[in-house]
């Protein structure tokens, strides 16, 4: 490891950062923002907001709907008596409509009730002097006269509002949007939010704001404080923190905040703690007015003891009403005999999380029951399993599910294994969670398919199956294979094609995607994740690699081909928590002492623009930055717009973007793919990202495209470079922890520069501090069907 003293450079303009968030509710912001470590804010009720699906809610404005007469005519009445009642009752029900708009019209074109329409300062003052004159006295961080902590960008939405349908017409659509647009002027909300809070909220948006103005919690962006002050705004004196609207709202909103940094469930006590401090009077009434109105569900777990094996998780709403003990009242009644008491955790959490995992063991357990024990199989595996792969190799021989844990150089295994099962004539796809993981799996399996056919010959290969795709060994990444513009196709009930499912990258997987690829298996298909359990876990919600590590229901196959070269042992080392020095004579491994953050913008550019292509001979569009967030002195705002300036100057001419800059394209949130800029027209932004062109629309262009010189190491998980540079400078000492460390120094292929200003920060973070702990269900859920292994 060689340490470089700093060095005279040309002064390279740094740019400078963020202006930051501006107060106030979202809708006038110039780009979505991410916590240090590339997601959102790191604390449930303290993070950025998701946007929320446009749940079903009410059906439209209660107030508008018309009552249908469901009277028949009584009998005996001739026909065109009959004729003419139905003639009257339609006349009726038009005149009661008329006069119910004309009210409401009367109603907005009257007096406003003292306060009612009023907002931001205004209103929190009128609230004060109300609840001092009643002799209330409210929670000081709702109606409280300190200004709100100032609001950073909220990230991309990881939930996409939800379409308008295809049978409704552009007017009809127009019309929802203004009517939302109407209520939110008077709540004092921007205007801006309107065609999004009508996506979202779905047909009578309006009418559902003005019932329950904390609705608007569930739109990209809001935060309890600024629903507060719509709310006070639109109900005036009858708004207060102990509504219990507002409590229901607030734990969605919380919940929603807990799966944005990788939770599925939260437990009873976080939770209510977490509304304690959104000033939420009666957390535990506002629990179960959400899970009443079917907003969450609630889950008890039986917690695990020592040598035994925990029984199946219990998932119901009647749950919560039990007994202390779990006991339902039912049995209570009947006088049976009551279970022995065992620990549980109780966990709240969203329907859709708690699906996911609920299928993903149930996939998972269907994959491990649905493969033949006995049938022979395994003895047709044996004169593959040769050289570093073969425990690989025998356990997916005898296994539907299989566990691989490696680095960087264990890649090698799953390319054998893949090529050995093709010459069994087997249907085998495998899925990276990036392009460039897919193209080096690629380059991999082309030498493992040569190796293989070298050592059997062409007389042992049986060639593919009859009913096999052509593409018999298709390699595609994860999005794609799910959206199905990757791999080998699936059957006419949805199944992939596939005999062996190999997914590299598996702490990339969140809760949902994997729940998908589980469902996606046909019967008898085998499955083996493979991934470095060192790496950050995936941007959504869930630890599933992690989870299933830990349960035990399955072969886990260690690799013990270590990763190559100075590099990889300083890799090695700090997956155990260790910074060692390391023997560099090439100068693979260098750190570069800063003493500040410009220092470190300087030292940066200078690294990229001029000393590694010069001593190393890797040109600067082969060099990453990565740096632990995008804000900061030294983040990637700044050292984009340093690097931009000595790179490819120019003046951004297509949305702060010119020709040749390089990107990182967000195309789903917690997915980023680097590119670079190919020119702009009236179709939008043209970049080529992975080889691939790809046209981004201008009103995406700012949600969705970022300078990619310098990235965070959430967004470099997957890729590898043949030299990096990572960033470290000062203030960015809270951010760093051993899976962060561990990730950023491993996307370095042959060279890596440290440009340190952390002092002993980094070798405490690689010490002490692992990765944040994530409240999951899966292990409970999986080990309930399937017997941990021993």
């Amino acid at each position: 490891m060689t340490t470089e003293p700093s060095a005279a450079a040309e002064e390279a303009e740094p740019g400078t950062p963020d202006a930051g968030a501006e107060s106030g509710m979202p809708g006038t912001e110039a780009r979505p923002a991410t916590g240090a470590d590339g997601t959102a804010s790191p604390e449930p009720g303290d993070g950025e907001t998701a946007d929320a699906d446009g749940g079903d809610g009410d059906s439209g404005d209660a107030e508008s709907a018309v009552e249908e007469d469901t009277g028949s005519p009584a009998e005996g009445v001739a026909e065109g008596a009959v004729q003419l009642s139905e003639a009257e009752a339609e006349l009726a029900a038009q005149r009661e409509l008329r006069e119910r708009i004309e009210r409401r019209k009367a109603e907005k074109d009257g007096p406003v009730l003292a306060g009612t329409a009023l907002s931001g300062k205004a209103a929190d003052l009128l609230a004060a002097v109300r609840a001092v004159e009643s002799g209330e006295k409210p929670p000081a961080s709702v109606f409280g006269g300190s200004e709100p902590a100032p609001r950073r960008v909220a990230q991309e939405p990881a939930r996409r509002p939800q379409p308008v349908p295809s049978g409704a017409s552009a007017s009809m659509a127009s019309e929802a949007v203004e009517a939302v647009r109407a209520v939110l002027v008077r709540g004092g909300a921007p205007e801006a939010l309107a065609p999004q809070t009508a996506a979202t909220l779905g047909e009578g948006a309006d009418g559902q704001l003005r019932e329950d103005p904390w609705q608007l919690l569930r739109v990209a962006g809001v935060r309890p404080e600024q629903a507060d002050g719509f709310a006070r705004a639109l109900l005036g004196a009858e708004c207060g923190p102990d509504d219990e609207r507002r409590g229901r709202a607030v734990t969605v909103w919380l919940l929603e905040q807990a799966a944005l940094v990788g939770h599925t469930a939260l437990e009873a006590a976080a939770l209510h703690a977490a509304l304690a401090q959104r000033s939420v009077p009666d957390p535990d009434a506002a629990v179960q007015s959400a899970l009443a109105e079917g907003d969450a569900l609630v889950f008890q777990d039986a917690l695990e003891e020592p040598g035994g094996t925990p029984p199946a998780p219990r998932r119901s709403v009647e749950d919560a009403h039990d007994g202390p003990d779990g006991e339902d009242r039912e049995d209570r009644e009947d006088g049976a005999e009551a279970e022995e008491v065992r620990p549980v955790r109780v966990l709240i959490g969203l329907e859709r999380y708690a699906l996911a995992e609920e299928s993903l063991a149930d996939g998972l357990a269907r994959v491990v029951n649905s493969l033949p024990k006995e049938d022979g199989s395994a003895a047709a595996w044996e004169p593959a399993a040769t050289g570093s792969a073969a425990e690989l190799i025998r356990a997916v021989a005898g296994h539907g599910l299989v566990l691989h844990t490696g680095g960087e150089a264990s890649r090698a295994e799953p390319a054998s294994l893949v090529a050995a099962a093709r010459s069994l004539g087997l249907r085998v796809c495998a899925a990276a969670h990036h392009p460039d993981g897919r193209r080096r799996f690629t380059e991999l399996l082309a030498r493992a398919d040569a190796r293989t056919s070298r050592d059997a010959g062409p007389a042992a290969d049986p060639g593919p199956r009859p009913d096999a795709n052509p593409s018999s060994a298709a390699v595609a990444t994860v999005a794609g294979l799910l959206s199905g513009e990757e791999g080998p196709g699936r059957d006419r009930d949805g199944m992939l094609l596939t005999d062996l499912l190999v997914v590299l990258d598996a702490p990339q997987l969140d809760i949902e995607s994997a729940a998908m690829l589980a469902e996606s298996l046909p019967d008898g298909a085998r499955l083996v994740l493979s991934g470095d359990p060192g790496v950050l876990w995936s941007a959504g919600p869930g630890r599933v690699f992690a989870d299933l590590l830990a349960a035990r229901v399955c072969p886990q196959i260690a690799s013990r081909t270590p990763d190559p070269g100075p590099v990889g042992e300083l890799v090695s080392g700090i997956g155990i928590g260790e910074l060692n020095q390391v023997e560099a004579p090439g100068k693979e491994v260098v750190i570069i002492p800063v003493r500040d953050a410009g220092e470190a913008v300087h030292r940066t550019v200078q690294l990229v623009a001029d000393s590694v292509p010069r001593a190393i001979g890797i040109p600067a569009e082969q060099t990453q930055v990565i740096t632990p967030g995008h804000g900061g002195a030294a983040g990637t705002r700044v050292l984009n717009a340093a690097l931009k300036e000595r790179l490819n100057p120019g003046p951004g001419r297509f949305g702060g973007f010119d020709p040749g800059d390089r990107i990182a394209y967000t195309p789903t949130p917690g997915r980023s793919v680097p590119g670079r800029v190919v020119k702009a027209d009236a179709d939008g932004l043209h970049l080529e990202c992975a080889g691939e062109p790809v046209v981004v629309p201008k009103e995406r262009v700012e949600q969705t495209v970022r300078h990619g010189w310098a990235l965070t190491a959430h967004q470099s998980v997957g890729v590898r470079w043949p030299a990096a540079v990572v960033v470290l400078p000062g203030d960015a000492a809270q951010a760093l922890s051993r899976p962060w460390v561990y990730t950023a120094f491993g996307r370095a292929d042959r060279h890596l520069s440290v440009v340190h200003g952390v002092d002993q920060a980094l070798p405490h973070a690689v010490a002490e501090i692992a990765a944040k702990p994530r409240t999951t269900r899966l292990s409970a859920l999986i080990t309930a069907q399937i017997p941990p292994s021993a």
